[in-house]
């Protein structure tokens, strides 16, 4: 049974097709380094946008561009607190009279 196996190629395995001819797009190694010291590169377009941090293959963080690239700082708004919001809506005197409104209410509940 051996003797009559075929033999030949398995699918996908190999191309016959030469390489001559073929103009390879132009790429660019990148070198990356996570905070746990991992270091890996990886291969971009030579027209490709490069970012500035990739997820580490090994731990899963954030890693950042071994060149020194740093990404910029965001500019983050201060939260607005309740207070903020209701100053938007209200003037002082007026939120003064509602308190007072409010106040007055209160005591008359309580009699």
């Amino acid at each position: 049974m051996a003797d009559r196996a075929l033999r030949g190629m398995g699918l996908g395995s190999k191309s016959f097709e030469d390489e001559e001819g073929i103009e390879f797009a132009g790429r660019q190694q990148l070198g990356f380094q996570c905070e746990q010291g991992h270091h890996f590169e990886l291969t971009f377009s030579s027209e490709a946008e490069l970012p500035l941090e990739w997820e580490c293959p090994r731990c899963g963080r954030i890693a950042l561009r071994s060149d020194g690239t740093q990404p910029e700082e965001k500019q983050t708004k201060p939260p607005r607190t309740h207070w903020d919001m209701l100053i938007e809506r209200r003037s002082i005197p007026d939120l003064e009279e509602l308190l007072a409104e409010r106040l007055e209410l209160r005591r008359n509940e309580q009699l």
